[in-house]
């Protein structure tokens, strides 16, 4: 149970689209660098058993001796599990295929779906003083990806500029309504980001009106392009900022970065108006 005497901790995001291949890691590893380059402290939760974010952030696997396995089924320090990346201002908790089995083990635990939201808010994070946390989910809608959302303040949901795209959406859409309901009733949608669009492909045209035409200003208008530097960066275990600060794909991160900043400043302001 969170306290909630203790003051307003750092916005929680997961990044989740159950079908693989969209760039999901992709966007965490560089949304994450973006915000860090911002000057915001910015803490990586790989919750992916594939672990790619941990890769792609360069942290070598004789470096993860403790993971989000632990950070979700043992009671630990959190300087143990927390690792400083080579990027000035970002830190991850990294992830193992170990993480596999904690499906599994997450089905006897009573508290099931809300250990990674309590692990979260542990007094012990304030210390750390984030503003913001990325969960890199899992593709796939199983109990690690119902933890990210009910400990998470929003879904950042990447949708690649492809047929088929928005079909996939509709059950994850149904996941965060069911979670609303269940365990997490604000949670809300960060919003859609395009990515691997390519403005001269007619397919990424249709795919964007698609998407602007039934889902309105949840849609970025930050699109990321289908860049090859942003394909190579994880190869060389860091993100497209610092593989190619210059690059198509770090300018379109950074301006995603913005533009996320700047709607959580007016939704900030909406609140204490109301208040």
């Amino acid at each position: 149970m969170s306290d909630l005497s203790r003051p307003q901790g750092p916005k929680i995001i997961a990044v989740a689209n159950q079908k693989g291949g969209v760039g999901k890691t992709t966007t965490t590893i560089n949304l994450a660098a973006a915000l860090a380059e911002k000057k915001k402290k910015v803490l990586v939760i790989d919750l992916d058993p594939q672990g790619n974010a941990s890769t792609g952030l360069g942290i070598d696997l004789e470096d993860r001796e403790f993971t989000t396995y632990e950070l979700l089924l043992e009671d630990l320090d959190l300087n143990d599990v927390i690792l400083k990346t080579s990027t000035e201002n970002l830190f991850i908790v990294p992830a193992t295929v170990d993480l596999s089995s904690a499906d599994l083990e997450l089905l006897s635990n009573e508290k099931r779906s809300f250990l990674l939201h309590d692990a979260l808010r542990q007094t012990q994070m304030d210390s750390f003083e984030f503003d913001y946390i990325l969960i890199d989910c899992p593709p796939s809608l199983n109990l690690l990806t119902v933890n990210a959302m009910i400990g998470a303040h929003s879904v950042l949901v990447p949708l690649q500029s492809e047929f088929f795209a928005l079909e996939g959406l509709s059950q994850l859409m149904l996941t965060i309504r069911e979670v609303r309901q269940t365990g997490n009733k604000d949670l809300r949608i960060e919003g859609i980001v395009l990515t691997m669009y390519d403005r001269r492909n007619n397919l990424s045209q249709q795919v964007e009106q698609d998407a602007r035409d039934n889902l309105g200003e949840l849609v970025f208008k930050t699109m990321i392009p289908r860049n090859v530097r942003v394909s190579e960066a994880p190869s060389f275990a860091m993100p497209v900022l610092a593989y190619d600060s210059l690059s198509k794909g770090a300018k379109a991160y950074r301006d995603l970065a913005t533009e996320l900043l700047s709607n959580n400043e007016v939704s900030v302001k909406e609140v204490q108006n109301v208040q």
